[in-house]
């Protein structure tokens, strides 16, 4: 991975990347690199072996024995239940609370503000700092975000880190948790409520195991989810303005509800909202609204491309709160080693996307025929052929010949300019003698070939004006 750090990415983006040359043995000829392979048949068969063989996705899943699908029969074996009943039941309150429950505006702003808190434990903390150590935290944040995240009632860090890391490295395989090729539904909640069918990718957490506030974390967590989740957001609203049922139904379970759903938007409608401006080759997507549900997470094609990334959101009217609340946190001393990829790499990703939907759209033009495609004549043969073939009407430019007869009539110039240069070499008139045309009828009369002049007629004339920036040139050559 190529990314810079906030402090020294100006520095790192002027200075040129210049690769180590090989370090060969003295008896290893530099010439025997570059002779020619002998050619091998290889059967279908073989090509897979050897594809099998040299793919950890594919070895892994062929090795790996798959448990036997869900069908009506097992259904209820497949199920996670202790997952199913937290989640299934969190509408439910929530609807009952929302119903009969009296609303107090303190108690619906203390909800949003607790929930963007525990979301960003989870954002900046889960995500950001421990999933893809982005940057720096120093202890006292990395306990902050944990005991906050823990409000948000997603599992253990250690145990949320591990599926992330799968799902980058695999990617929409059946080794990624959140496999969106399997449905929007499978992406967003039902990876969850139903047992998978095979275990996830393995991935290294070495570091998390060395972490003393995940490690802390992970031994009180079943405490920590209880007072984060609904102790302290019960007591704060029932302390404050006596309002312990707001506290419990707003403020803990549908702010639950809602974080929940946020995160689980990631997984899925990140993978099919949106577009690709970075790269096409997998689902995740870049879109507003699901930044605007998530905390800044939406910006997910970017993420995918750039993961140690500290931002998911690079432009400045793009909306990331996770970014800001970060770059809040090393204003503060608390965080350092922002990590941010190279703006040139991260061009190299814009101009390939963007010469992909060029390639695309030229697709869906008619181009001229490829000069490989044409006769080539002499001179002397084109001023005969061109007095003989009365159909026609040929003029050489720039060493090519056209098939002007149709055109005649529609020259804005008028048809005698036209039929003044049949059998002629009209370059220089075309380049500026007569007219100095425009793209587009570069573009036109390059549809017009027929053939190639041998050894181009006046070209010269075309060399010695190749610096001069107003001379349009044909998109086609």
């Amino acid at each position: 991975m190529i990314y810079v750090t906030e402090n020294n990415s100006s520095i790192s983006d002027n200075i040129p990347y210049i690769p180590k040359p090989l370090d060969l043995p003295e008896r290893v000829s530099t010439q025997s690199l570059y002779l020619p392979l002998q050619e091998t048949k290889v059967t279908a068969s073989e090509e897979e072996q050897d594809f099998i063989k040299n793919n950890y996705v594919a070895r892994t899943l062929l090795n790996q024995p798959e448990l036997p699908p869900l069908t009506w029969w097992n259904w209820y074996k497949k199920i996670d239940w202790p997952k199913l009943i937290v989640l299934g039941s969190e509408p439910f309150i929530a609807s009952y609370g929302i119903y009969s429950t009296p609303f107090m505006w303190q108690t619906a702003l203390f909800t949003f503000i607790w929930g963007v808190l525990t979301g960003l434990g989870i954002t900046a903390g889960y995500h950001r700092l421990f999933a893809h150590r982005s940057y720096e935290a120093c202890l006292a944040l990395r306990y902050i975000l944990v005991t906050l995240a823990a409000g948000a009632v997603q599992g253990s860090v250690h145990w949320w880190t591990r599926g992330h890391r799968a799902h980058h490295r695999y990617t929409d395989t059946d080794l990624d948790p959140y496999n969106a090729h399997k449905g929007l539904f499978h992406s967003h909640i039902g990876w969850l409520l139903f047992k998978p069918c095979r275990s996830i990718g393995t991935v290294d957490t070495s570091d998390l195991d060395r972490d003393p506030s995940v490690q802390w974390q992970h031994k009180h967590l079943l405490v920590l989810n209880v007072t984060m989740g609904f102790v302290v957001p019960t007591l704060v609203c029932g302390l404050g303005w006596n309002d312990y049922r707001g506290g419990y139904f707003f403020a803990s379970v549908l702010r639950l509800l809602i974080v929940h759903h946020a995160t689980f938007c990631v997984n899925s409608l990140a993978h099919y909202l949106g577009d690709t401006p970075f790269d096409d080759r997998h689902t995740p997507r870049d879109h507003f609204i699901t930044a605007l549900v998530t905390l800044g997470e939406g910006y997910h094609n970017f993420h995918h491309e750039f993961p140690s990334d500290y931002r998911n959101a690079t432009r400045w009217y793009q909306y990331d709160p996770t970014k800001w609340a970060i770059n809040i946190f090393k204003m503060l001393g608390l965080a350092s080693n922002l990590k941010r990829f190279s703006e040139n790499e991260i061009q190299k990703g814009r101009y390939g996307m963007l010469q992909k939907t060029l390639d695309k759209f030229g697709q869906t033009i008619v181009w001229p025929k490829n000069s490989t495609m044409l006769p080539i004549i002499t001179f002397e043969e084109y001023q005969e052929l061109a007095v003989k073939d009365t159909d026609r009407a040929l003029i050489l430019i720039a060493g090519f010949i056209h098939d002007v007869s149709k055109f005649i009539d529609l020259h804005p110039g008028g048809m005698a300019l036209l039929k003044n240069q049949v059998g002629k070499d009209a370059t220089v008139s075309f380049y500026g003698g007569v007219h100095d045309h425009s793209t587009a009828a570069h573009n036109t009369l390059a549809m017009m070939r027929v053939a190639i002049c041998k050894h181009g007629g006046d070209v010269e004339y075309l060399k010695k004006r190749l610096g001069h920036a107003a001379t349009p040139s044909p998109i086609w050559t």
